[in-house]
């Protein structure tokens, strides 16, 4: 699966974010069970499904394109590809790859001297649906059309099809041996998906939109029809593997902010949702403890820790919908939630803070060291994860998901949070607090319980929180609080207010983060005195935090305003940046434009392949830009390339996976990406559907989804 296409939608669709548990400096078992919430599924039998139905699937919006290989194709496509295309290699709940039957009788690395050679050998059965065996054809087609030497296919990525010499028809039939001109330990993630070689042959119908359907598949279900906002599959009658369960799958465009509209009226059956729409499906539960026990039963990996109290399902209802009675519509809303289930994993992704290192004071490796020491990662996981009952443990590696083999905490590369350390390292980088500021500072400081001596502060409500009031200790340390902390319900002009008026940060906004703070600017960017901010020749350490602007995003912006705390108390000022969430990626964190910044990277069962062009090193064009591939916080080192060159070119598995853990603590003391949470994945299901749920890494056996009898 081409990851760089998922990566790039889910910047745009960076909400809610969770960790996986972490145990420092250990490494995963590799044969162990899956950790705790790494996928919850309500698995069934497949005879226990009616062997009919139609599934109607929410996407984000509707693909633009059915190829996963070009530039525009997102996680629409990614599921579309998955359910009629074939997958050589489909992954368990721990990322591992594990070879699909229905395509693949066995594939091996027969010789690694001189050359790498992979013999895949295909079931017999393996038909496209035009009747055509599938065959060597289409594996040269696809490597001619991704290895990079035609500018005509454009393609987004070309990692592994570049090192490959030259693919031909096996010893045997339904054999394809491929001839690698430079060892690839990532074999296994090519040819997934196989597309057949009418749609790689040419570049027309390989970049044809999503409206041009996809004529031929192999998968159990094919494309029938592509309407405005919606994609419909039916059974592929050729399929010659389990016959489907359902009889059709509509994956349906409906926006985030919508879904809760459209799972209210009837419109779908499976969808992820937002944490607002989350906890109103839990409140309809009649116990909530016991119903979050009762799903667990039947979806290994789930996390069985008791879910906080959310209040009645009348008063989370009344919540959303503004009312304080028990209003007919809000029974109706209710009812009408009540049939739905939900199914919450960790997903395949993380969130991180991001640091420009390309210019202003975070292009000092120490300056970019101290805000991380500042950070307290386990109270922002906590923030985010406890809430919806997920392990919220802070993430501790870049490049793998704890659970996935080779996982390590390599965080020890650059420490633990350490207000003092961070002060220090600000100022052998130059920047100190004046002795007047160092006193306002402490005039400043909490008392043992947590509050304030003196003004300016926060307004008496965090923005992030259900209304309840927020003390200074849960507001700077992540303490429990009764409430969700980080809900949907935050707007962006309430998440201003905790660093001032929604006017003064508007106006502000338009400064350079250079710039000197105009009066009133205590009360908005991080809620210091001027005087205890840290300077360096008079100039004060201001900082441009760009966050996303809209409903989806608001917990990023909750994150957002507990790290500008954090960071105040070591004297560094933030200047919050709220931009709508189409330009967030496209206009400022693909530019440059931002200091600090949130946003997600998908996980990958290949870090050595999908790893390297987020972290390597930016280099100079001829024309004097600098190509930074996916590496957006333009921080680099020739060692850490050198340790993802090694990997991939390592054929034995253990040695790559060491290779890679060397890489993500270098990537680690380069402090220019500060892993923070895994993602979570919440999802909303109509009850009696089965085999689906919260996927987190795992690949959907489509062919066994249905409902049950």
């Amino acid at each position: 699966m081409p990851l760089t296409k998922r990566r790039r939608a889910m910047l745009l669709a960076a909400g809610v974010m969770l960790p996986l548990p972490v145990l420092t400096g250990c490494s995963s078992d590799d044969d162990g069970p899956p950790p705790p919430a790494a996928w919850d599924i309500a698995s069934a039998p497949r005879s226990g499904t009616t062997g009919t139905g139609t599934l109607r699937w929410a996407l984000d919006a509707a693909p633009t394109t059915l190829n996963a290989f070009q530039k525009t194709a997102d996680t629409g496509t990614q599921r579309i590809a998955g359910a009629v295309l074939p997958s050589l290699y489909t992954l368990d709940a721990r990322g591992r790859p594990q070879r699909n039957g229905d395509y693949l009788t066995a594939a091996d690395v027969t010789s690694s001297d001189p050359k790498q050679v992979v013999v895949y050998k295909l079931n017999p059965k393996a038909v496209w649906s035009d009747g055509r065996p599938i065959g060597a054809e289409d594996f040269q087609a696809q490597w001619r059309a991704l290895r990079g030497t035609d500018e005509a296919y454009g393609t987004a990525r070309n990692a592994g099809y570049d090192r490959i010499a030259k693919i031909e028809p096996g010893d045997k039939e339904h054999e394809v041996k491929v001839t690698f001109a430079k060892p690839y330990t990532d074999w296994r993630s090519l040819f997934t998906p196989l597309y057949p070689k009418s749609v790689m042959d040419n570049p027309a119908v390989f970049s044809a939109p999503a409206a041009k359907g996809l004529a031929v598949g192999a998968g159990p279900f094919m494309v029938r029809e592509v309407s405005d906002g919606s994609v419909t599959l039916v059974r592929n009658p050729r399929w010659w593997g389990d016959r489907a369960r359902l009889s059709r799958v509509v994956f349906q465009a409906v926006p985030a902010e919508k879904r809760a509209e459209a799972l209210i009226a009837g419109r779908l059956d499976l969808a992820e949702v937002d944490r607002a729409t989350a906890r109103r499906i839990r409140a309809t539960a009649p116990d909530k403890r016991a119903a979050g026990t009762k799903q667990g039963s039947s979806a290994p990996g789930k996390a069985g820790a008791p879910e906080p109290s959310l209040g009645s399902g009348r008063e989370a209802a009344g919540a959303e919908g503004g009312a304080t009675g028990d209003t007919d519509k809000n029974r109706s809303q209710t009812r009408a939630l009540s049939r739905f289930t939900l199914r919450k994993a960790l997903d395949s992704a993380y969130t991180q803070l991001a640091l420009n290192g390309t210019k202003g004071p975070l292009a000092d490796e120490r300056v970019r060291r101290a805000v991380a020491r500042a950070i307290d990662r386990k109270a922002l996981a906590k923030l985010v994860l406890k809430p919806m009952g997920l392990p919220s443990e802070p993430l501790g590696n870049h490049l793998l998901m704890a659970g996935q083999p080779g996982y390590k905490d390599h965080s020890g590369a650059l420490g633990d949070k350490d207000t003092n350390a961070a002060q220090s390292l600000l100022a052998d980088a130059g920047w100190r607090a004046s002795d007047a500021g160092r006193q306002k500072a402490l005039d400043g400081k909490t008392d043992d319980r947590g509050r304030r001596h003196s003004a300016p502060t926060a307004t008496a409500t965090d923005p992030g929180t259900d209304g309840a009031t927020d003390s200074a200790t849960d507001s700077a340390t992540g303490t429990d609080s009764a409430t969700d902390p980080a809900t949907d319900s935050a707007s962006g002009s309430a998440s201003q207010s905790a660093s001032g008026t929604a006017s003064a940060s508007a106006a502000n906004s338009e400064r350079p983060s250079d710039a000197a703070p105009a009066a009133g600017d205590a009360g908005r960017s991080g809620r210091l005195g001027e005087a205890a901010v840290v300077r360096k020749k008079g100039r004060p350490l201001v900082l441009r935090f760009v966050l996303p602007d809209d409903r989806t995003a608001a917990p990023l912006s909750t994150v957002g305003e507990r790290i500008a705390r954090m960071l105040e108390k070591i004297g560094v000022r933030t200047e919050i940046t709220k931009v709508s969430g189409e330009s967030y990626f496209r206009d400022h964190i693909a530019t440059g434009d931002y200091d600090l910044a949130l946003y997600s990277w998908p996980a990958s069962a290949y870090p050595a392949t999908d790893g390297r062009p987020i972290y390597a090193k930016p280099q100079p064009a001829a024309d004097g830009s600098l190509v930074v591939e996916q590496n957006y916080t333009r921080v680099g080192t020739d060692q850490i390339d050198q340790f993802f060159d090694q990997a991939l070119s390592e054929l034995d598995g253990g040695a790559s996976r060491s290779l890679v853990s060397r890489a993500d603590a270098r990537i680690w003391a380069a402090a220019g990406s500060i892993p923070l949470y895994q993602r979570p994945q919440l999802i909303a299901m109509r009850k009696g559907l089965v085999n689906a749920g919260a996927f987190g890494f795992a690949t959907p056996r489509y062919q066994d989804i249905g409902f049950r009898r």
